[in-house]
């Protein structure tokens, strides 16, 4: 009975500091309200020129924001669309092409087979002047998707500029569908499934393109995540329950409302629950992709192979606000099967120049996965089987950003009427040679790695008063790196003449025809590939007997920056 009495009073004084603590934490808020609102008042009334009340709300809003991390955002109603479009939706009103900016004009830069676009004759290279009467130069790129996107059915005018002669074009847009799977087929006797993002259906998406592969009876099945940034949390659970068995934890979150703490876990029977698998991933691969890929490498399902993951290990959800705009806020941190968290950055601390940090080395800790396996939080998901990640040279990286391949792959188009099919397409030498005369002229500036190492050495000469000592050497180095650099467009060709091939090819085979063209120099594929035709590898892998390491250059076609319409 004492001890009873004991229990009850020590429950009550926790209680009576709970309700403290809640009554103290609401004072505090509405003590800092009462003094934003009153500085927000002062400011609008007082300061010596006109303020933009809306403005300045939203940078103290943004600012607010930004001292927690940078998933936490507010979404004014203005941008609740490109919002939903972004992280929710895959399908809007639109023409169906891509534009990108060049030199301060806007171009076409692919369309997309069975749309207006295509339907109407609009073709790549073709400059955009107006859209509905309204010039678009010195418009943003979001305003420019606002212009062309609308409720389906509409009609859109365009103006177009094509080698000099003004066309007029009105098209009626169409409902866009944004595929979650770009594309899945037969790669030899592999099931192949690429997955770009984690929107609404992505894993219905997953499993219709499961079924269809299932019937040619594959020996084994790649799900590629590379440069998939994530989505929606429970499409991840679904996906991960095609593979393994029903009431499995797939991935537990964790919050400091204890609301936010639940655990997903899969709830049907799987459909390929045997079909050797395998998983890739790159440094793009973030949070939904990585609560797939941790998932199955901790329920030992599948090999993950590729780079190690992005390590986003946070959970948003977003809120409603006054006025329909939004907030969307960190609610959890999530955890694989294995218990670990693959957060790489740690936003509740800071370094002393004020900048978040990476978790340090001695907090990363071993987990171990369903058979055994050591694993490892913090920084990602790391692969069973590592490939070496592409690296692009200066140049590559200046050509690319410069829309140096736009013209020559449109100008190809025009020059050839067809060519080989997607799956074994390469430029010939004679048209890279002429790829390459074709910049003659063009800037496409940059400095290379010799170069900038160089610029350093003579920083660190200056710092130790010793340029006078070394001064003509390194302008000699200078002038003979000056000499090698007019040759690297064929010293980096190999890597110039991919991203050249993937620009054509997209001219005539659209988004699935670059994809597969670009299977021909994949060494993550081909590391794939070697797994599954190899079922005693595979087995030690999963079993933990052993690593194995695969040093290559994967092969990542990077187009030109461009924004889909």
């Amino acid at each position: 009975m004492k001890r009873n009495k004991f229990a009850l009073l020590f429950a009550l004084i926790a209680f009576a500091s709970l309700t403290w603590s809640f009554k103290e934490d609401l004072f505090l808020v509405s003590k800092n309200m009462d003094i934003f609102a009153s500085l927000y008042r002062e400011i609008n009334i007082n300061y010596v020129d006109e303020t933009n009340a809306g403005d300045l709300m939203k940078s103290g809003i943004d600012a607010m924001l930004d001292t927690l991390d940078p998933y936490t955002t507010y979404i004014p109603e203005s941008e609740v669309e490109d919002y939903k479009l972004k992280y929710v939706s895959t399908q809007f009103g639109g023409i169906g092409a891509s534009t990108v900016f060049i030199e301060g004009k806007l171009f076409v830069n692919e369309v997309s087979a069975g749309y207006p676009a295509f339907k109407l004759g609009v073709l790549p290279g073709d400059q955009i002047v107006k859209i509905n009467g309204i010039e678009v130069k010195g418009k943003e790129r979001a305003e420019v998707s606002r212009l062309l996107r609308g409720p389906r059915g509409s009609a859109v005018d365009l103006l177009l500029v094509r080698e000099g002669t003004v066309i007029q074009k009105q098209l009626v847009r169409d409902e866009i569908k944004q595929l979650n799977v770009s594309y899945s087929g037969m790669v030899g006797d592999l099931a192949y499934i690429r997955l770009d993002k984690f929107l609404e259906n992505s894993a219905q998406e997953v499993q219709d393109a499961a079924i269809e592969l299932n019937k040619q009876h594959p020996k084994g099945m790649i799900l590629d995540l590379r440069y998939n940034g994530g989505g929606i949390l429970q499409e991840a659970v679904k996906i991960v329950n095609l593979f393994v068995n029903k009431d499995l934890v797939v991935v537990t979150q964790k919050g400091r409302n204890p609301e936010k703490t639940i655990n997903y876990k899969t709830s049907n029977v799987p459909l390929l629950p045997d079909l050797p698998l395998v998983v890739l991933i790159n440094g793009s691969s973030a949070s939904a992709s990585e609560i797939v890929a941790g998932a199955l490498q901790d329920l030992d399902r599948g090999v993950v192979i590729g780079q190690r993951s992005y390590g986003k290990g946070l959970v948003q959800q977003t809120f409603n606000l006054p006025y329909n705009s939004l907030v969307k806020v960190t609610v959890a941190k999530y955890f694989t099967p294995s218990g670990r968290c693959i957060q790489a950055v740690d936003y509740a601390h800071k370094n002393k120049e004020g900048k978040n940090v990476k978790m340090a080395d001695s907090l990363i800790a071993k987990y171990n996965t369903k058979t055994g396996r050591i694993v490892y939080n913090g920084s990602g998901v790391y692969p069973d089987v590592e490939v070496g990640a592409v690296k692009l040279s200066p140049i590559t990286i200046s050509l690319i950003s410069k829309s140096m391949f736009f013209d020559f792959a449109n100008a190809y188009k025009k020059s050839h009427a067809t060519i080989s099919p997607a799956t074994d397409f390469q430029v010939s030498e004679e048209d890279y040679t002429a790829f390459a005369n074709s910049l003659d002229g063009k800037d496409y500036s940059y400095t290379s790695t010799a170069e900038r190492l160089l610029s350093d050495l003579r920083t660190e000469a200056e710092k130790e008063q010793k340029l006078s000592l070394v001064k003509k050497d390194l302008e000699e180095l200078k002038a003979k790196m000056l000499v090698a650099k007019k040759t690297e467009i064929f010293t980096h060709k190999a890597e110039i003449k991919r991203i050249l091939e993937t620009q054509i090819v997209s001219r005539y085979y659209f988004e699935k025809g670059k994809i597969v063209q670009a299977f021909q120099y994949d060494k993550e594929l081909e590391a794939a590939k070697s797994v599954l035709g190899n079922s005693t590898k595979m087995l030690a892998i999963l079993k933990g007997e052993g690593t194995y390491k695969t040093i290559g250059d994967p092969a990542k076609v990077i187009a030109a920056p461009a924004d889909s319409n």
